[in-house]
């Protein structure tokens, strides 16, 4: 590797480290932003052209699938969110062993997990579709797609966790190109599929299946060709246990964030089920994804946001660690306004993109714009679930992330919609959301608190 190579590699630390940190955010969030909407689009991408070429009853069944599928992300999340931040945290402290060996140790989790999930996936895939609430065509079509993401899942988990491993080193600008050519090949085969071929949902699951695999490819191609900032083995396998047991620690809180949103969904489409129609379903299932959508700019932010605090808090600098929360999150918030502002302004604009045949009723229209409302105040949460495990403290994360959806959505989601109906679901979800709000904003000042204690007992001991 070429002298002016490890220059660079040894420049990104010192900027990290030492930069002023809204110049940081700007340099680092940009590339990451850019990743993540690309990232998100995947999602949409599948409903466009599900929904146009296929139909409403096809958009229903992919709807009813899409948070099962969401299991592989999360689990994608797990190992990346938790080696990029043990990644980080080594290239803080300079801990070269720790980073040489840690692709090993995603490999070997990657594939664990991968035969676990894909096992339990195909066992019992038309239960876990009827579980979220299809039936029917709607069933019948879920089951399909569902069963075909499963079958590709090792590129899912494996893919996203690779290029969350890029963003530990605070690489956005690659870990972004590489988003952006996973994206073109999702569109590309998308066309190639449900539009020239035909081939249905099927064709429409296998198309990001192949998109999943080229961010696999990438993945190893960086890590084989030298790109990164430690040297590796691209197909190595380790298992120590200290390291396993960090990175599970460390991305439990992502991984339990996917599968309270999975939790969620079941609890959503139960109710929609009962208390609605196909088309209340149909609806909701676009009103997700468009607010999935709008999260991604806080998405890439929260990835910008890990190395940085990663980096820093390995180092010792706890004052540099709690500014960065502060700059991030006012960031986030700015950045999400003119998107929410919009959503809010034209809710039937976005919403007709993916269902372009339908009238959409002012009901609706308020529906879209409650489940909207709190948006920009989300930051906070965000940026927590991302500040705890970079710190080394994976917990908070994850209790953050159990409350929201095991200890108050579900118990608010069966009583509401059957006083409320419908609408009831959607101003449950705005008031979980406030609450969470106020309760991480608390827990945030609190490990301030805790870190600037530190800090101070540093700097009396130097």
């Amino acid at each position: 590797m070429s002298q002016t190579t490890v220059d660079e590699k040894g420049k990104q630390q010192y900027f990290i480290l030492n930069v002023n940190l809204w110049k940081v955010m700007l340099q680092l969030s940009w590339p990451a932003i850019i990743a993540m909407v690309l990232y998100g689009l995947n999602a949409v991408i599948a409903a466009v052209f599900v929904g146009r070429y296929i139909g409403e009853t096809a958009l229903a069944g992919v709807s009813v699938a899409y948070p099962l599928t969401q299991i592989s992300v999360g689990l994608g999340s797990l190992i990346g969110v938790g080696a990029g931040s043990v990644l980080s945290m080594a290239i803080g402290r300079q801990d070269k062993r720790t980073q040489e060996r840690l692709l090993g140790h995603v490999n070997y989790l990657s594939l664990i997990v991968t035969v676990i999930y894909m096992i339990l996936g195909l066992l019992f895939s038309t239960q876990l579709i009827r579980m979220m609430g299809g039936e029917g065509e709607v069933l019948f079509l879920g089951d399909r797609f569902f069963r075909i993401t499963v079958i590709g899942s090792f590129f899912w988990i494996y893919g996203l966790a690779a290029n969350m491993i890029v963003r530990g080193e605070g690489k956005m600008k690659s870990a972004a190109v590489m988003m952006g050519i996973g994206l073109a090949a999702d569109i590309l085969f998308n066309y190639i599929l449900v539009v020239i071929l035909d081939s249905g949902v099927e064709g429409a699951a296998w198309a990001t299946n192949i998109s999943m695999f080229v961010y696999t490819l990438l993945g190893w191609i960086y890590f084989g060709k030298g790109f990164a900032s430690f040297k590796t083995k691209v197909f190595s396998i380790y298992r120590d246990a200290a390291t396993v047991k960090s990175i599970i620690g460390l991305g439990l809180s992502s991984l339990i964030m996917n599968v309270m949103s999975l939790v969620q969904g079941v609890v959503v489409f139960n109710a929609l089920a009962k208390f609605g129609t196909m088309l209340d379903i149909a609806f909701y299932g676009v009103v997700y994804r468009v607010f999935t959508f709008l999260l991604t700019p806080i998405f890439g932010l929260m990835r910008a946001l890990q190395p940085v605090i990663g980096i820093n808090y390995g180092a010792g600098q706890y004052e540099r660690v709690i500014k960065s929360y502060r700059i991030f999150t006012v960031a986030s918030m700015l950045l999400t306004l003119p998107f929410w502002i919009f959503s809010m302004a034209a809710p039937e604009m976005i919403l007709g993109f993916m269902l372009p045949d339908q009238v959409f009723t002012g009901t609706q229209s308020m529906y879209f714009r409650i489940h909207m409302a709190i948006l920009p105040l989300l930051s906070m949460i965000f940026m927590a679930m991302t500040f705890f495990p970079s710190i080394n403290k994976g917990k908070p994360a994850a209790i953050i992330g159990i409350a929201r959806q095991l200890v108050l959505y579900i118990p608010v989601m069966l009583i509401l919609p059957k006083m409320m109906g419908v609408s009831g679901i959607y101003f449950g979800s705005l008031a979980i959301d406030a609450i969470i709000v106020l309760w991480t904003v608390v827990m945030v000042r609190k490990e301030f608190t805790r870190l600037r204690t530190k800090d101070n007992a540093n700097l009396t001991l130097n």
